[in-house]
């Protein structure tokens, strides 16, 4: 089992989303993140799925996604260079000064955003990849025991300096 990507281009409308996650969960295809957006077009959507499969069943995923009427065009992308990034957010709670000293250092040493704090609370706000997000939440969590996450999932789109070359 491994990590395959797969962005979809499909018909912006109700209902679609919800037939995906559906088709996936249904068969007992083990969904890791799922992320879903306009595009230029604001009757397309694209979204970025990871799921965790072995290769016959990844080769059957993609087969039921391009069989579906709302599904205009399935790219493969687990074995393609990327840019991929999720959004995290990231709250303390329960902070002394000290320690919000602290998470302001470890804000600027994993280059993320302190965008709200208060009294006894810091809110991180993390643009980057999932395992440097993963990093960071066990770095926190090392020092600190209120701690609330919340991930998006990753969005990827195809290198051009890579591809070029």
């Amino acid at each position: 089992m491994k990590k395959r990507w797969l962005a979809l281009y499909v018909e912006n409308r109700p209902g679609v989303l919800a037939r995906i996650a559906g088709l996936i969960s249904g068969k007992s295809y083990n969904l890791h993140s799922l992320t879903v957006g306009e595009t230029e077009d604001e009757t397309v959507s694209r979204m970025t799925i990871c799921v965790d499969s072995d290769d016959a069943t990844f080769e059957q995923i993609k087969k039921q996604l391009n069989h579906c009427v709302e599904v205009i065009k399935v790219t493969d992308y687990t074995n393609t260079a990327l840019h991929m990034k999720e959004i995290m957010y990231l709250k303390v709670k329960g902070c002394t000064l000290k320690d919000k000293n602290d998470l302001f250092n470890i804000a600027q040493v994993f280059g993320v955003k302190v965008v709200d704090y208060g009294k006894e609370s810091v809110l991180l706000e993390c643009v980057q990849t999932e395992e440097r997000n993963t990093s960071l939440i066990n770095l926190v969590k090392e020092t600190h025991k209120q701690v609330s996450i919340v991930r998006s999932g990753s969005v990827a789109v195809e290198s051009i300096s890579i591809r070029d070359r």
